[in-house]
């Protein structure tokens, strides 16, 4: 602790130093021209380079200093001479450190061992750093230090820059899968009187203005459906949710989901709708190639996806419509009691269990379809047993990324559904206006809904949750803390 005082109070001098010379040490704005990454690509001996970055390194030489330069695209080594700069310049130059921004305007040339390299002309200061930087990323022991000061992650460690360029990358070609394909992007409630949508619990609120209680939403689904009775046929959210649950390497209690619905569709055209925005989506990230490797292990988008029954899977005929039997399965075999209530985490983990990650069933992208209707309110049952729906989830890598189903939409059902629900869950309350939406007549649809954190955890290889959010949520620093 005292190093890092020391150090601070040194940086803090240079400061002064650079203020006494007439000089602002934290900077305004800088034109640059060229990223770096461009310069080096495009480099021709002589060429005017305007750049502005932070150092990574300075190595001092008497009356020249070599240094590296890292912008957003790349990095960069420039040249600053005593006999170019002059004596004030370059002693403004010496009280440059690494992790300082500065801005600089130069030519390029190439050393006598190849190196690209920009000969200073003039520069200023942009930004002072006052703290170390990691040298190297074992200077972070901790790795929830990689998640608390996720600036320094990104400062230190390209890998980790490239997992959030490539999460960026994957949001923007679902919206242009979709949006080739006619669905309409829409933004729905983030504040919800009813937290409805999903089983989950819900984080609290209270609006003054309107003196009343609210929920940040568990999930978008009935205000989108609403949208259907509304008149739009195919529309989609790309947005946050908040469950206040459990944290692990595959939760956080705020997520990313996609939901996407469409008029006069079924659970089958979600399938395919699945399968052909996966496809398109690993052809976008690995140039052209539906095959990857995830955990060690390589996973093929080669369509059709593998079925399974969960019925069959459990040991039950997916023609029985006797759901005792099933009930008593799912209790002594799994310890899922329905009378208790059952969470989507629970089912899905009953399905990871089926699907055995160790093989290769685990891995290989999976459709589980035949859930009993009491594990799923608003999806519409199967024509030729009201046991089982039409639904289904997509597991790949072992884990769960997709849930879709046939929506409901008989208004006096889902009312009865609403109502068995509540009864199990005393938490869950029924959303009186989605029922009266529905009375006004939804079309026959189906509804995808995938967990965008888990899809990029798949497509950038990546164990943990955390590894794919740049501010995952962490535990209090310190155990009193009332602040996360």
């Amino acid at each position: 602790m005292k190093e890092k005082d020391n150090f601070k109070e040194q940086r803090v001098n240079k400061v002064e130093k650079i203020i006494q010379a007439g000089i602002e040490p934290y900077g305004r704005k800088f034109e640059r021209g060229l990223p770096i990454k461009s310069l080096i690509e495009n480099f021709k001996d002589g060429n005017e380079a305007k750049i502005a970055g932070r150092i990574r390194a300075i190595r001092s030489h008497g009356k020249s200093i070599f240094a590296d330069i890292e912008d957003e695209s790349g990095k960069i080594q420039i040249y600053a001479k005593k006999d170019i700069l002059g004596q004030e310049k370059f002693s403004l130059f010496q009280l440059l450190d690494v992790g300082d921004f500065i801005g600089l305007t130069g030519k390029l040339f190439k050393t006598h061992m190849g190196e690209i390299t920009a000969e200073v002309s003039s520069f200023i200061p942009l930004s002072k750093a006052l703290m170390p930087l990691p040298e190297k990323w074992h200077g972070l022991k901790d790795i929830e230090a990689r998640y608390r000061q996720r600036y320094l992650d990104l400062i230190v460690n390209t890998k980790v820059r490239e997992v959030f360029y490539k999460r960026s990358t994957i949001i923007n070609k679902i919206r242009e899968f979709l949006n080739a394909r006619g669905f309409l992007e829409v933004e729905t409630p983030i504040l919800q009187p009813v937290a409805g949508g999903a089983t989950g619990r819900p984080f609290k609120t209270h609006h003054n203005e309107f003196d009343c209680d609210l929920s940040l939403r568990i999930a978008p689904e009935l205000y989108l459906k609403k949208l259907l009775v509304g008149g739009f046929e195919k529309v989609y959210e790309l947005g946050r949710n908040f469950r206040n649950e459990g944290v692990s390497t595959r939760h956080n209690p705020e997520f990313t989901m996609l939901e996407v619905y469409e008029a006069y569709a079924d659970y089958n055209d979600m399938m395919r709708l699945t399968e052909e925005l996966f496809i398109y989506l690993a052809k976008q990230l690995f140039g052209g190639e539906t095959k990857f490797e995830y955990k060690g292990k390589e996973i093929s988008l080669k369509p059709p996806f593998k079925r399974i029954s969960f019925a069959q899977a459990i040991g039950l005929d997916p023609k029985e419509k006797d759901l005792k039997t099933w009930k008593k399965i799912l209790k002594d075999r799994f310890d899922v009691d329905i009378k208790a209530g059952v969470s989507r985490s629970q089912i899905a983990r009953v399905a990871e269990e089926l699907l055995s990650p160790e093989g290769e069933g685990g891995e290989q992208p999976t459709f589980i379809i035949d859930y009993f209707s009491e594990l799923s309110p608003l999806a519409k049952t199967k024509k030729d047993n009201p046991a089982l729906v039409e639904r289904f989830e997509l597991f790949v890598g072992g884990m769960e990324i997709a849930n879709a189903y046939s929506e409901l939409n008989d208004p006096a059902e889902q009312r009865q559904r609403f109502i068995e629900q509540t009864r199990k869950e005393a938490e869950q309350i029924k959303d009186e206006d989605f029922v009266k939406a529905l009375e006004y007549g939804m079309p026959p649809a189906a509804g995808l809904g995938i967990g965008i954190d888990r899809l990029v955890m798949l497509f950038t290889n990546q164990d943990s949750i955390r590894d794919v959010l740049l501010f995952p949520q962490l535990r209090p620093e310190k155990p009193k803390e009332k602040y996360c």
